[in-house]
């Protein structure tokens, strides 16, 4: 799992808002949504084609944050509890057109670059709108290997795949990121000048 700064001991504001979203109320959940949705409208654009439909992940994953907060078990932090909602959310969200798109199962993958890519002088809207634009199968792959820290068979298991699907659509998702960066002539390749 990738590392979360966030993670660790449950602020004061946490716990209060946490109480009184677990009761109901209303100015509790508002606070939440305040503090929290910013952050999880990011994670929700990387797994959308839209703003809008990153909008509408944001809503239904919210919804299930207050109906589900009573049960929270605080073994992890709020920020990360939420965020797993979010991205369940958003796999929900993108199980439908993921079967539209059929995932093929590479064996040799010819032509994909093996050099890592050094993305350190890309802006992250810029970033953010390349990942946006790949298949939906690619672009979920690489949220959840590149970004969410999920190793290929936890993928594979999660979206109903073979761990060879998981990984050729991650090497494809990196090779399109590539080529699109190298058009927009921001690729460097590490070790290379």
């Amino acid at each position: 799992m990738a590392h979360n700064p966030n993670h660790g001991t449950m602020s004061s504001t946490d716990e209060e808002l946490i109480s009184g979203c677990a009761k109901g109320d209303r100015k509790s959940q508002r606070a939440l949504y305040d503090l929290y949705s910013k952050k999880m409208m990011v994670v929700a654009l990387r797994y959308s084609k839209s703003t809008l439909e990153a909008e509408d992940i944001i809503q239904e994953a919210f919804i299930k944050v207050f109906r589900s907060i009573k049960d929270f078990r605080k073994d992890s932090s709020l920020y990360y509890w939420i965020k797993r909602i979010v991205v369940n959310t958003a796999l929900n969200h993108n199980r439908s057109k993921l079967y539209l798109y059929p995932m093929v199962d590479v064996q040799e993958l010819h032509g994909m670059a093996e050099k890592e890519l050094t993305l350190s002088n890309v802006h992250y809207q810029e970033l953010l709108d390349l990942i946006q634009e790949l298949p939906t199968g690619c672009q979920v792959i690489f949220n959840l290997y590149a970004i969410e820290g999920f190793p290929h068979k936890d993928i594979a298991e999660q979206l109903g795949i073979t761990v060879g699907t998981s990984k050729s659509q991650y090497a494809r998702a990196k090779e399109l990121l590539r080529a699109k960066l190298e058009k927009l002539g921001t690729v460097q390749y590490e070790g290379v000048q």
